[in-house]
């Protein structure tokens, strides 16, 4: 198997399969393949088990379905582009190895991946919405290519160092992270400062790799631009539709 990432501001993940060769990727992800790719869409795949495993990944945002692509006869090249400015980071899972993602942060992976839920906080069903924070679990051993936005900036942390982050900027770090949402530290900080009520608690030994770009504040540069319901429908699918996601956009503060 041969990759090659090109681009900068929108890169493309180029993967040459041999004969007998698979890469696995959620639906949609697909830019362009040769002749010679096969697809092969399913529930049982990437670590789950039947329906109840494909839900359960649905719910961190990977989708229902896996497809795989495959290489079936000759070699072939599949391409899968980066759907918002950022970068593309390939990730070595070793046995034994897991990191935490972001929801959305999955793009592909070869055999052997698993992908399932690692961090759910509802944050108040009911009052925020339910949307929450969620965090996909990925495991190996396999070799994944993860979608960050914007630039990346990589922390190594020290054991019992903290890092408090926005959460729409976590984009994944190691499973051995401590990780927690916690409350804004002050009652006029929290409610007028203008970063939101809840920040992400990251604590070492481990690394994080932090997304300087979120959907929601790209959504939000791009909303002068457009009409005034267009620019309501595009901030309200960053963080969910209707009331709740409008609370939880100023929740989070544009994050």
């Amino acid at each position: 198997m041969q990759t090659k990432i090109t681009g900068t501001i929108l890169p493309v993940l180029q993967v040459g399969l041999e004969p007998g060769e698979t890469v696995i990727a959620t639906p949609g992800e697909l830019s362009w393949m040769t002749a010679s790719i096969q697809m092969r869409t399913t529930m049982n795949t990437a670590g789950s088990s039947g329906l109840w495993g494909a839900v359960k990944r649905a719910v961190t945002g990977g989708g229902l379905f896996m497809t795989e692509f495959s290489a079936a006869g000759a070699q072939g090249v599949v391409a899968f582009a980066a759907r918002v400015p950022g970068a593309i980071l390939p990730v070595e899972v070793g046995p034994g190895q897991s990191y935490m993602i972001h929801k959305h942060g999955f793009l592909c992976a070869t055999m052997g991946v698993q992908l399932s839920t690692g961090f759910q906080r509802s944050l108040g069903a009911g009052v925020f919405g339910g949307d929450g924070f969620l965090l996909q679990r990925l495991t190996g051993p396999c070799t994944a290519w993860v979608e960050l936005g914007g630039e990346i900036v990589s922390h190594d942390l020290a054991p019992g160092e903290t890092l408090r982050v926005h959460p729409g900027h976590v984009g994944m770090f190691e499973e051995r992270v401590g990780f927690d949402v916690v409350m804004m530290p002050g009652i006029k900080n929290a409610l007028f400062g203008g970063d939101g009520l809840f920040l992400a608690q990251l604590t070492g030994p481990g690394r994080v790799w932090l997304q300087t770009m979120t959907l929601p504040n790209f959504a939000h540069a791009l909303a002068p631009y457009l009409g005034q319901q267009q620019a309501q429908t595009m901030s309200e699918a960053g963080i969910g539709a209707g009331v709740a996601g409008a609370v939880l956009r100023d929740i989070f503060g544009r994050n």
